[in-house]
């Protein structure tokens, strides 16, 4: 199962100007559709006077949830070219929002998907490419007598410690390449009195 892409590493911005119209392009690396709702949020608020927020993002190291929103541009102009440059640089977990000013003549369609393709390409050449792993979260629930176990577990697969609460019982959050869930999950399981479940972020 392949668990490896592409995304940035920080967040981008590229400049298209025609005709007086301005298109600041943005990138960001995000995770869930709710973090692409915050974003966007933040971004209608820094650029409230603009008369365009299209967008489009990528989520999952299989490419399988994406979303492209024109934002009152004619269909098909604005967030499909954006799309199509995440796509072409063959990222995931990428948002591009292009916020407009309008310059007062207008563009035509084929001008605009031009401006909304040429904006965010730039911004996405402007950013830094990092691969990553796709991972998941698992909550490891047990008694201090098993600590040794579970610690030594997680040096041997050089597991990120996300959480961690050591009270009456332990509770550790884990990090885990999504490809070992399985093989973790197990060795975790097979500790007596080791109790494992997947966190939904």
């Amino acid at each position: 199962m392949e668990d490896t892409y592409r995304t940035i590493e920080a967040p981008a911005e590229g400049l298209y100007k025609e005709k007086g119209s301005k298109f600041i392009a943005l990138a960001y690396p995000v995770y869930s559709e709710e973090e692409v709702k915050e974003v966007l949020a933040e971004l209608r608020k820094k650029y409230y006077d603009a008369r365009h927020h299209c967008y489009a993002y990528i989520l999952g190291a299989d490419q399988s949830r994406y979303r492209a929103n024109d934002d009152g541009e004619p269909n098909h102009s604005a967030g499909d070219p954006i799309l199509g440059q995440i796509r072409s640089a063959e990222l995931s977990n990428v948002l591009v929002v292009v916020v407009r000013y309008f310059g007062g003549t207008k563009l035509g369609v084929s001008g605009l998907i031009n401006a909304y393709k040429v904006s965010a390409a730039e911004a996405l050449a402007n950013a830094t490419v990092v691969e990553k792993h796709e991972t998941v979260l698992l909550l490891a629930h047990y008694a201090y007598p098993q600590m040794n176990d579970v610690m030594s577990l997680v040096k041997e697969y050089d597991l990120q410690v996300r959480d961690q609460q050591f009270e009456l019982d332990c509770r550790l959050t884990l990090e885990v390449r999504r490809k070992l869930q399985e093989e973790i999950t197990a060795k975790l399981e097979e500790m007596d009195g080791v109790e494992v479940s997947l966190v939904s972020e």
